[in-house]
């Protein structure tokens, strides 16, 4: 018997890619994470600009814990959108792409896109918490 308030596992097997992607966007650890990979790649050597992103993530995090999940997935899915932009701007040869700041990087630009996905479909469906 399932918890009350809990989703039992046939209805998760139920849920369609419109409800995954919305609760991905209403997540606060997809941000977090994404934060966290920004600055492992620029933090050494340190980057001005691509830096300038994981504050801003972060803050899309706090506002989820604090109860505005619709503002933050719109907050979170533009600031991956504009560091998605930013990162393709750089080139990289095929032999690093392999290595570990390759795979890093390939996972930050993964989790950019889902993150773009998620966070849109949790904002343009998402209700509007009032002040």
């Amino acid at each position: 018997m399932p918890m009350p308030g809990s989703t039992p596992p046939e209805e998760k097997a139920k849920q369609g890619a419109l409800q995954y992607a919305k609760a991905w966007g209403e997540n606060p650890l997809p941000a977090t994470l994404l934060a966290t990979l920004i600055s492992a790649q620029h933090l050494r050597p340190f980057q001005t600009l691509p830096m300038l992103f994981p504050p801003i993530l972060l803050f899309s995090s706090y506002l989820n814990v604090n109860g505005y999940q619709t503002d933050a997935a719109g907050l979170t899915s533009a600031w991956s959108a504009a560091y998605l932009v930013l990162a393709r701007r750089r080139k990289q040869a095929f032999g690093s792409k392999f290595g570990v700041r390759g795979i890093t990087r390939g996972a930050t630009l993964g989790l950019c896109l889902a993150n773009i996905l998620g966070g849109g479909v949790a904002y343009a469906f998402g209700e509007k918490k009032d002040a």
